[in-house]
């Protein structure tokens, strides 16, 4: 048995039925040097013999008698896998569109609860020889470093001629006396730490307010707690629609270099451009900064491949600029204040006091937030900008191509945009509710605009 961290509670928790808690993972896969023939049975047998090294999807939710406690994992759970492997048909002829489609219609689907929260879907109808391989599996599982560290693993086994099947036995669920005395070791440990959970948060809390004293103010940055009001920020729907793209990632190294800024912060920047484009043309103003909630990981150890080990900072993002230059300029003073506000806080703070919030209230809290008719109060989307791998990866002669990642929506921000580098690209994945955009791809393509606008203005442009 395995215990749910804070933040696995949270992101559990948090599920309702129009806001789901699971991630996307999707590669695109050309077939052409595959060892054999392409089909859902050979992507079966070769996942098949990859499950030595993918524990994490072994583990299955236990619930508490009585509910005294949190969940816990069953770790060695058996997998029927005419569920978690699926297949599917992208509709002629076979591009980006058509598959990004498909996936939305996959995202709108939460995960079944009474099995381990994990789908694969094999995709097949795409031009060129290509096939997809989409992967649903919840937050609770893996936040973005664990699912990058996963899929290394996940290659390392293929490179290394991992088992042609797992064999490692299944255990019986475990009995309901001993998940009791589980809970009951784990409450014990709980309140052993509470003491310094208190001390950190004293401390943190005295830090930020000192050091908010001092700081001199940008009336030009998006006030804390403050997000405007926007199209996007009303209660969700569960159907959802995703859209996808990506620009080279030589030029954004370039980019980075010549301007001596961080990746993040560029992918900040251009996400702040492409934001500015849609309000207007959706006929908003755009003379408030927005607030994007920009999670960050607080554990990034490459051994680590479930859980979630996150931190979240809020930063501004400038739309109100007009010239991408100053958009920069003001997401570096935005980014600089979070970081700093996130190490005087503590990054782990957040995460030790969710350890004693109860899993009642976070529940009953989420479920409230999701019926409102409201806009969330804190932020206005969520933007994440993860490292993927630096080569290609190659899967029994197949070679995955393109890459993308996305989280899920919040209650209230019906839009979430997930950047991953990967190889030679810089992949941007959106997903947003389909209530409110019919076509995400509006998104993508301003995003691409954005950057493009950058590289101009830094006269970095061929």
């Amino acid at each position: 048995m395995k215990r749910l961290s804070g933040w696995d509670l949270l992101l559990l928790s948090s599920e309702t039925p129009n806001v789901h808690q699971h991630t996307l993972k999707v590669a695109i896969v050309d077939t052409t040097g595959f060892e054999g023939e392409a089909t859902f049975d050979a992507f079966c047998d070769v996942f098949r013999a990859s499950l030595d090294v993918l524990e994490p999807l072994h583990y299955q939710m236990v619930k508490t008698p009585w509910r005294l406690h949190r969940p816990i994992w069953r770790e060695d759970a058996e997998l029927d896998l005419e569920y978690h492997l699926q297949r599917v048909q992208v509709p002629a002829p076979g591009g980006r569109y058509e598959l990004d489609a498909v996936i939305g219609t996959i995202a709108g689907t939460p995960l079944d609860r009474s099995r381990p929260l994990w789908q694969f879907f094999y995709a097949e109808g795409l031009a060129d020889q290509r096939v997809a391989v989409i992967g649903k599996v919840h937050h609770v599982l893996a936040d973005g470093v664990a699912s990058a560290n996963l899929m290394a693993r996940t290659v390392k086994g293929f490179d290394t001629g991992s088992g042609q099947s797992r064999t490692s036995a299944t255990s019986a669920p475990p009995t309901s006396v001993e998940v009791v005395r589980f809970a009951v070791r784990d409450h014990f440990a709980r309140l052993r730490a509470l003491p310094s959970a208190v001390r950190a948060g004293l401390i943190g809390a005295y830090r930020l307010q000192s050091r908010a004293r001092k700081r001199d103010r940008h009336p030009e940055l998006a006030g804390k707690f403050k997000p405007p009001p926007t199209f996007f920020n009303q209660k969700l729907s569960a159907t959802r629609v995703f859209a996808s793209a990506s620009v080279p990632l030589n030029e954004v190294v370039a980019l980075s270099k010549g301007l001596d800024v961080t990746i993040n912060d560029l992918v900040l920047t251009t996400t702040a451009g492409a934001l500015r484009r849609v309000l207007l043309d959706h006929g908003e103003p755009a003379d408030q900064p927005l607030i994007a909630s920009v999670p960050t990981a607080t554990d990034t150890s490459p051994d680590r491949i479930s859980g979630n080990a996150l931190a979240t900072m809020l930063v501004s993002l400038p739309v109100q600029a007009r010239d991408p230059m100053e958009r920069l300029r003001l997401i570096r003073t935005s980014t600089h204040i979070a970081k700093e506000d996130h190490q005087l806080l503590g990054p782990t703070l957040v995460g030790q006091w969710l350890e004693f919030v109860p899993p009642a209230i976070t529940r009953a809290t989420f479920r409230w937030m999701s019926r409102r008719e409201a806009p969330n109060q804190l932020f206005n989307l969520i933007v994440s900008n993860v490292p993927g791998p630096r080569e290609r990866v190659t899967v029994a002669g197949a070679v995955v191509t393109e890459f993308y990642s996305v989280g899920p929506l919040a209650a209230g921000a019906a839009l979430n945009m997930t950047v991953w580098s990967y190889a030679d690209q810089l992949s941007v994945a959106v997903l947003a509710d389909q209530n409110i955009f019919r076509d995400a791809h509006e998104l993508t393509e301003a995003f691409v605009g954005a950057f493009t606008e950058l590289l101009r203005a830094a006269g970095l442009y061929r």
